[in-house]
């Protein structure tokens, strides 16, 4: 992936931190796809908690508030823009094609 691809300094701090905690290879779609369910709550937390008291009714409403209003959210698996029809929010920024080399993926350009 070129270094101008937005995903790939948070990409890369995610495969440094989770292999260096569980060792070489350990990374996998499930750990990034936490870290970034992580990155969203950490994004969106603070306008909640000047809402409301977390575990209230008021706060959750907030908190999802939050979330929906989020914009161009850079992430291990792409860039998010999320709003309240639309959860997944992934941009064309998101995708990229790859192939199979040896049984390894390749960028390809």
């Amino acid at each position: 992936m070129p270094d101008s691809n937005p995903v790939k300094a948070v990409a890369s701090i995610y495969v440094t931190r989770f292999e260096a905690q569980y060792g070489p290879g350990s990374r996998s779609l499930f750990g990034a796809m936490a870290w970034d369910a992580m990155a969203i709550i950490e994004k969106a937390a603070p306008a909640a908690l000047k809402q409301a008291k977390p575990g209230t009714p008021e706060f959750r409403k907030s908190l999802r508030d939050s979330i929906e209003s989020l914009r161009d959210v850079v992430l291990t698996q792409g860039v998010y823009s999320l709003s309240p029809a639309d959860h997944n929010g992934a941009d064309r920024r998101s995708q990229v094609m790859v192939r199979i080399e040896n049984g390894k993926w390749r960028y390809a350009e």
